[in-house]
């Protein structure tokens, strides 16, 4: 998907939510553990409940890499259902990779050609040759690392060098990488503060911004320092919404819980 249809599906839907996917088997409600493959019936019902409300899907791959074979395999459905039966959503496959060139590839053909995602995390601290196998792809993003939502951001990310914060000198950086107008960035909701500066230099690219909710970040916030004239912003929100019931009625909370960050989006996109 190109960044115009992206932009395209947001206006339409007046929403620039993402609903992370994160499946922990110990939360979903207890009947679904009776299906042949619990992960893929907890998302397809959450996905069949909530597509009109959102423009993105994110599963965080460690959530399925952690039940082996078969949470892979869920994966694949999943992203199979969605690709399948509603090919305007853009899916984000959140696996935070990142290694030398060679290695890189394959990644980037495992979730661009055989999953065929939209895009992937990458994470920046090995340098351009990590990521650029990444850029080469067509009609694929590769979202890169900047200014996470976890405290230990900290330990690195804002420290300065020659007078200039790392994570800062990341976004410069990547600006010179081959295929650069293909990068979107991840900026934690809870660093909302730093986003006036992050548009001083990435003004046009798109942020995938998680914390939103349950890590407690401001909407208003992001919306106020983070989005250009082309909202430039992908909302995520995971345990929020897809947890929002633990009973038969999930799907539906789960809706509802989406509609309310909806409804916000769209009335910051009508001012």
């Amino acid at each position: 998907m190109t960044t115009n249809q992206l932009v395209t599906e947001i206006r339409k839907k007046n929403s620039f939510l993402c609903i992370g996917l994160d499946v922990d088997l110990n939360k979903i409600p207890k009947h679904l553990l009776k299906e042949d493959d619990p992960i893929f019936a907890f998302n397809k019902a959450i996905i069949d409940a909530t597509n009109h409300l959102c423009v993105a899907y994110k599963p965080n791959t460690a959530f399925y890499e952690a039940y082996g074979i078969k949470g892979w395999q869920a994966l694949e459905k999943t992203i199979n259902y969605l690709n399948e039966n509603h090919p305007e959503i853009y899916t984000i496959a959140d696996a935070k990779r990142g290694d030398i060139g060679n290695t890189s590839t394959m990644y980037a053909k495992a979730f661009f050609e055989d999953l065929a995602f939209d895009s992937v995390t990458v994470a920046p601290y090995m340098g351009k040759d990590s990521v650029e196998p990444f850029l080469a792809f067509k009609n694929k993003h590769t979202i890169l690392l900047a200014l996470t939502s976890n405290q230990g951001a900290f330990d690195f990310q804002t420290k300065e060098i020659e007078g200039k914060e790392v994570y800062k000198q990341v976004l410069e950086t990547s600006k010179s990488w081959k295929n650069s107008e293909k990068l979107m960035y991840v900026v934690g909701a809870t660093k909302a503060e730093y986003l006036a500066d992050i548009r001083t230099i990435i003004p046009d690219s798109f942020l995938l911004v998680p914390g939103v909710g349950a890590q407690g970040g401001s909407l208003q916030d992001v919306c106020k320092f983070g989005m250009n004239s082309q909202i430039g912003l992908l909302i995520n929100s995971s345990r929020g919404i897809i947890y929002a019931s633990s009973n038969e009625d999930f799907a539906q909370a789960a809706a509802s819980k989406a509609e309310e960050l909806q409804k916000e989006m769209q009335t910051i996109l009508t001012k």
